[in-house]
């Protein structure tokens, strides 16, 4: 649920969402395809609230049941788990709705821990060591996964440099005892790691050449403004670990309640950890091509999809009887 100055910004924000959450299912090797849902609210309004939004989750509901169990909704930007508790009034394909409904609850949490894998692994990845302590990394976006991850990084000894366009964020970063400041100043600090949390599109050819980190790893969707950005982090030797990979915690959380034997935190728990494992053959794959992080990420997407999507083999058909 987001502000949009034009229906056709909604429609092409849904459609890059979609996008990267088809690579992102992939790579995570779920038994699933990838789409996106986007409620619409004019820009620079305040957010629904009350009975008005309580109407336009209603009536995405009802759209959402129309495709049949095609599509699933999901927490994400803008909603909640009390959002998905109301679209569940229309449709039963609702997933992450809140525990004692059966559900997994807040997916925050996992898609935090996996980009906190994701951190560790291109830590070792540039120094050799997965330990964060005293490691300094800027968190750009205190939202509900960026203050996640920021309160997961300080446990394990990080020196933090948090960013919101918020200020009321601003009391978490007291209570973390981490560093102040505005986003432009977080993306520009001089930190080992930089981790985007927040909107998409900040790296591009103005941000990136302003650059002073060794590694980036976020939550932020589309963290490329184009994908020729990825090129320009190798030649200022940067080392990105792409979105999709890095912020899967949320989806892989999610499917495990599909599984058959119910949902079990623990085995979520060991599935999100496993990004670390994909991070690194993605790593492997691109330094053995010679090319980029994101290039050697699509190539396993796409390797799977093709996989997905090929018929299966023809039965072998033995002599005729007589």
């Amino acid at each position: 649920m987001w502000g949009y100055a034009d229906s056709r910004d909604a429609v092409a924000d849904a459609l890059r969402l979609s996008r990267a959450m088809t690579f992102k299912a992939a790579v995570a090797d779920l038994p699933q395809g990838g789409g996106k849902g986007v409620i619409m609210r004019p820009l620079g309004e305040p957010p629904l609230d009350g009975e008005a939004r309580r109407a336009a989750l209603l009536d995405f509901g009802d759209t959402v049941d129309l495709l049949a169990g095609r599509y699933r909704s999901a927490e994400d930007v803008g909603t909640s788990d009390a959002d998905m508790t109301v679209i569940s009034e229309r449709t039963a394909h609702v997933t992450g709705l809140a525990v004692e409904r059966g559900g997994s609850g807040d997916p925050s949490p996992w898609t935090a821990l996996g980009v906190q894998e994701a951190i560790r692994v291109a830590c070792e990845r540039v120094w050799g060591t997965l330990d964060l302590d005293g490691r300094s990394i800027a968190v750009v976006g205190l939202g509900r996964v960026g203050g996640s991850l920021a309160r997961l990084l300080a446990a394990a000894g990080a020196r933090l440099v948090v960013a919101d366009l918020d200020q009321g964020k601003r009391r978490l970063a007291e209570e973390l005892g981490a560093e102040w400041t505005d986003p432009a100043a977080a993306i520009r600090a001089e930190v080992d790691v930089l981790a985007p949390c927040a909107l998409g599109a900040v790296l591009d050819a103005e941000s990136v050449p302003a650059l002073r980190c060794r590694a980036i790893a976020g939550a932020a969707n589309n963290q490329l403004a184009s994908e020729d950005v990825a090129e320009r982090l190798i030649e200022r030797k940067i080392l990105w670990a792409p979105d999709f990979v890095a912020n899967a915690g949320g989806i892989i959380n999610i499917s495990v309640e599909l599984d058959p034997e119910g949902y079990a935190p623990e085995r979520a728990e060991g599935r999100v950890r496993a990004i670390g494992d994909t991070l690194r053959t993605i790593f492997d794959d691109a330094d053995a091509a010679g090319t980029t992080p994101l290039a050697a990420a699509m190539g396993l997407a796409y390797r799977r999809l093709a996989e997905a999507s090929a018929p299966p083999p023809a039965a072998s058909l033995g002599a005729p009887p007589g």
